[in-house]
């Protein structure tokens, strides 16, 4: 079985994030960048399936050089080759899910897993999108996933519970924090990485359809009020509480 696995480059969580000076990008002066948290939750279940099942597993992402870091993370995890699809600059879901599935259908990966979102943009649409343009089944936010032969029958979150389907192979999952521990590359896993292939090709994206104006960083909270410290400061505190505040 092919089974592919698409991951982001994104900056670190614990980065201290500044938009840079043409105001529609980050600053990527001190920020560390790492593989997308959801997407480990893919990548390890990518190498389960093979385990379980056989077969080989091909990490795919898009952007320019700095991304083959975050694929050899894949690759010491335990994934068999990757791919680079060179762009750079900005390019929104629909750009990223026309390159991806132009690489898919050339791969002929019968098994797609992705991160339920990146932590960058937070569209969270990608891997449905690549789904509708390869005419995959699909289910997202994926906790827990069991496939037979060409039947997959997986347990999903929605608001307030958790539902479970079943579809069939061809498919597209998005995985969901939950679904299973990722495992931590090997010393032995790191060596090997760096004799894998990495192939680069250029990214068919298209145009995208949403264009980014500006970007700015959240206004400051206003400072806290200290009223008091005992009994006497509750009127005002409920008065505040219901003209300013309004959350009474």
């Amino acid at each position: 079985m092919k089974i592919a696995v698409c991951v982001s480059h994104v900056p670190d969580t614990a980065a201290k994030i500044n938009v840079g000076s043409d105001e529609k990008s980050i600053d990527n002066n001190g920020v560390s960048f790492i593989i997308n948290p959801y997407d480990e939750y893919a990548v390890e279940e990518a190498l389960k399936t093979k385990e379980a099942l056989g077969g080989e597993v091909v990490v795919i992402s898009l952007g320019g050089d700095e991304v083959k870091e975050t694929i050899r993370k894949a690759l010491a995890m335990g994934a068999d080759s990757g791919v680079l699809l060179k762009k750079e600059g900005y390019f929104d879901s629909y750009a990223t899910a026309t390159a991806l599935a132009e690489e898919l259908k050339a791969q002929n990966a019968e098994m797609v897993f992705f991160g339920k979102q990146s932590i960058d943009f937070d569209s969270g649409v990608v891997g449905q999108m690549v789904a509708e343009m390869l005419g995959y089944n699909s289910v997202s936010v994926v906790v827990d996933l069991k496939i037979e032969g060409d039947n997959i029958r997986a347990e999903r979150e929605i608001e307030g519970g958790k539902e479970v389907v079943e579809t069939t192979l061809p498919a597209v999952i998005t995985a969901q924090k939950g679904l299973n521990e990722p495992r931590y590359a090997s010393l032995r896993g790191i060596m090997q990485a760096k004799k894998k292939t990495i192939e680069e090709k250029e990214a068919q994206t298209g145009d995208s359809r949403v264009e980014l104006l500006k970007m700015r960083k959240p206004a400051p909270k206003a400072p806290g009020k200290i009223l008091g410290s005992d009994a006497s400061v509750v009127p005002e505190l409920v008065r505040l509480l219901k003209e300013e505040a309004k959350v009474i």
